[in-house]
């Protein structure tokens, strides 16, 4: 019998039967962190109270869900069960959960136990452990756990530098502009810069692993020349901002790749990158970007063959 059916059962078994469940977890304290494991094993278990038809609410941290119930907001009389959920069994956050549910029957699950014995522990009336509990390890729910179609994976090559354009620099105002509108987007988010380190692991070390970094993504936003350049040849969609004001060196390459997607720093507006963003990650955005790549690629053979090369973007109609 796995936790979700060892948990239904104990539910059950309550002389007044399962009542109205309150899900917790670190999710659920403001100085706490919300996982993606977390969330993922809480979906878990909110799916077998679902099918099982056991009412429930979950307790969000103000920080993580500003709109949604928080533990303030979830009155103890209100519940029969409080499950926490995920997570190591530990700190004070974990003593005031059992101080504010006393009267509720207490119940942890997918849990790490790190002392048996310890009041965090011992306050609750049954916990099912993933590890450090008297059975062996379980696998963590977040990998049983349901989950929706996984949106695009988005690489945002910013620069702040440039200072050789002086105050035609608009590179604050398309940062800000950018990242705040990407905040808002249904995408994994993966910063990325263009500069290349071999004494920090946070950067790439040739070119090399930016193409294959570039490669595995969907789309690239970038205020970076190169940002857009290396992106077309790895056959990826760029939606790309130039941050001079009146357009500069960016500009110049979209015209030269003949790449419509490019947006001046003066209309970085919702709805104008909204558009760019549908137009990257439809059909449209992506086979125009593959036929870049392949110009491109083509291009870097003539090259190496020692035969005269023309710009990639001449001979293409350009995307719309």
């Amino acid at each position: 019998m796995d936790a979700p059916d060892r948990l239904l059962a104990f539910l059950r078994a309550h002389p007044e039967g399962p009542g109205r469940v309150l899900l917790t977890g670190w999710f659920s304290f403001t100085d706490g962190e919300a996982t993606a494991g977390d969330l993922l094993a809480r979906a878990a278990v909110a799916q077998a109270l679902d099918a099982a038809g056991i009412p429930h609410d979950t307790a969000w941290s103000a920080g993580f869900a500003p709109d949604a119930r928080t533990l303030d907001e979830a009155p103890p009389e209100a519940y029969r069960h409080v499950l926490f959920v995920c997570g190591p069994l530990h700190g004070p956050q974990l003593l005031e959960l059992h101080r504010r549910y006393a009267g509720c029957v207490r119940v942890a699950v997918n849990v790490s136990v790190i002392d048996p014995r310890g009041p965090e522990t011992t306050g609750f009336a049954l916990v099912l452990a993933r590890d450090g509990g008297t059975g062996p390890p379980r696998p963590d729910l977040a990998a049983l756990a349901p989950a929706g179609p996984l949106p695009p994976l988005v690489a945002i090559v910013l620069t702040e530098g440039q200072g050789e354009y002086g105050d035609r620099r608009g590179h604050a105002d398309a940062t800000v502009a950018l990242t705040s509108w990407a905040a808002g987007k249904d995408c994994a988010r993966l910063p990325v810069d263009t500069r290349l380190a071999r004494d920090d692991w946070r950067l790439c070390a040739g070119p090399e692993q930016f193409l294959a970094l570039a490669a595995r993504c969907d789309l690239v936003v970038t205020t970076r020349l190169h940002g857009l350049v290396l992106a077309l040849r790895a056959g990826v969609p760029a939606l790309a901002v130039d941050p001079v004001l009146g357009g500069a060196k960016l500009s110049a390459q979209a015209r030269a790749l003949r790449w419509p997607a490019l947006v001046p720093v003066e209309e970085t507006r919702p709805d104008v990158l909204d558009r760019w963003w549908r137009w990257c990650l439809d059909g449209r955005g992506r086979a125009a970007a593959r036929r870049r790549a392949a110009l491109l690629a083509r291009a870097r053979r003539r090259r190496v063959a020692g035969d005269p090369v023309s710009s990639p973007g001449r001979g293409t109609p350009a995307a719309h």
